[in-house]
């Protein structure tokens, strides 16, 4: 099932919506570099193809934290 969850990117609130697993790779590395939600998602967003969703783009972010995680 999604989790919703809202930001707000350039100054325009969207939501997000994530399964639970996704949302908790997100929620460790904001924990471990101390950032926000927005900021790094804002980060993501402005690294993806024009092409790709944000939702998409979130969960490949996501999957290299965990590979690479899975690597050390």
């Amino acid at each position: 099932m999604l989790k919703k969850r809202s930001v707000t990117l350039k100054g325009h609130a969207t939501s997000l919506a994530l399964e639970p697993e996704f949302w908790s790779v997100i929620d460790k590395e904001l924990s471990v570099i101390g950032g926000s939600l927005a900021g790094l998602v804002t980060s993501i967003d402005e690294s993806r193809e024009p092409d790709q969703p944000l939702s998409s783009a979130c969960r490949v972010w996501a999957l290299k934290r965990v590979q690479g995680a899975d690597q050390d």
